[in-house]
């Protein structure tokens, strides 16, 4: 309620969260909530850790330092992100989010390792923790700030499909499990000699460690380049099919720029038979469109075929026939049929997974040999390739 409440009154056009401006909007405003909620929790525990000589409340203390650290980082990466494109960066600067995950990652990281030592040297030479049960209460109502955060960010991390912010509902929720290991430890450390805040300063430190680990991950994955998710590719397939005088799409590569910030290359299947000038104007308008509906810049290649020519097909029936035998992984494109005197050419590319068990040398071997069943004067020119989506 408190989270749609706040949504509606400061950030503009929040019904459209789709759109650019809007996104933005959204993702800068989650930053300032999360500076705020965290440097309250950060101030709240230092003092609480310093009053009851706490390493395991104090490294919780600085791990919500660190969650507002990453949420200044969030709010400068969204706002970069939203320049348009330049000179320089003929892309734009969409990425730059995912820069902002990366140094949010390192920062979580940096602080885990250093309590890791600090909560090790305090299981060696263990001190005596004292909190009044005041200091307990207060720490156990911050408990509610982190869950009320946590869910803030995941409904903003969903709504605009942010891997950034939908990593900080991650944090949040592995601080939640923390600090609950910070409390009972601290009022444990009463009844026992153990060394229990040194220990629980240590598993805090772990958690932060597995959470900056994870946060590293989701965002060093699209910066490296990663398959686009199914849901885009069957939507950009199916609306090309819909569009006039493509009959088919295949080598589709999507690059990603930014979170709804794609650039696209696809071949399209078109007759042989149709001018130059009408296939021109025919992959321009199906560009267009693409473009209306998705948040693609795509790019088309034409691939010519011909649809009537019974012999092609026989031959081309054939060599599918056989390549799905083979391996029904396997998809044949760009399929072309040439005659030179008595041989028979077929020359055509073959989809094959990435690190096939056998070589292109071998696979060719085999087909060959299959369709030389049917033609001995056969000869076949295979172009392996390889998915991108």
């Amino acid at each position: 309620m408190l989270t749609k409440l706040l949504i509606r009154l400061f950030v503009p056009g929040y019904e459209n969260p789709d759109l650019p401006k809007v996104r933005v909007a959204y993702g800068v405003f989650s930053g300032y909530i999360g500076i705020a909620v965290n440097l309250l929790l950060f101030l709240l525990k230092f003092i609480i850790g310093i009053l009851s000589g706490s390493v395991a409340i104090a490294a919780d203390a600085v791990n919500n330092l660190s969650d507002a650290g990453s949420s200044v980082v969030t709010v400068f990466g969204f706002k970069l992100s939203s320049r348009p494109a330049d000179s320089e960066h003929p892309f734009g600067h969409g990425r730059m989010e995912y820069v902002a995950g990366v140094i949010v990652s390192v920062i979580i990281i940096a602080m885990g390792l250093d309590f890791l030592k600090e909560s090790f040297l305090r299981i060696i030479t263990p001190e005596p923790v004292k909190a009044a049960p005041v200091l307990l209460w207060l720490i156990a109502g911050s408990l509610l700030f982190k869950l009320w955060l946590f869910l803030f960010y995941r409904h903003i991390g969903k709504k605009i499909h942010s891997e950034a912010i939908s990593a900080a509902a991650f944090d949040s929720l592995s601080d939640m499990i923390g600090t609950s290991v910070v409390l009972l430890a601290v009022v444990g450390s009463k009844y026992t000699s153990f060394p229990i805040d040194g220990c629980a300063g240590f598993l805090v430190a772990l958690l932060v460690l597995i959470g900056g680990g994870k946060v590293l991950r989701d965002t060093i994955n699209p910066l490296l380049g990663e398959p686009p998710s199914k849901e885009i590719v069957k939507e950009l397939q199916a609306r090309l099919l819909q569009c006039h005088g493509i009959k088919g799409v295949h080598d589709i590569i999507i690059h990603n720029y930014g979170p709804n910030q794609y650039f696209a290359t696809a071949h399209a299947e078109v007759e042989m038979h149709d001018d130059i000038l009408s296939v021109h104007d025919m992959l321009e308008n199906a560009e267009v469109e693409i473009g209306k509906n998705l948040p693609i810049h795509l790019l088309l290649h034409c691939d010519p075929y011909n649809p009537t020519d019974p012999e092609v097909k026989e031959w081309r029936v054939r060599m599918e026939d056989v390549v799905a035998e083979f391996d029904p992984h396997f998809k044949v494109y760009d399929f072309r049929m040439k005659k030179d005197e008595e041989k028979i050419i077929l020359s055509y590319h073959v989809l094959i997974p990435r690190n096939y068990s056998l070589s292109y040398e071998e696979i060719h071997e085999k087909l060959s040999a299959e369709m030389k069943k049917f033609h001995s004067e056969l000869k076949l020119k295979i172009e392996f390739i390889h998915s991108f989506i």
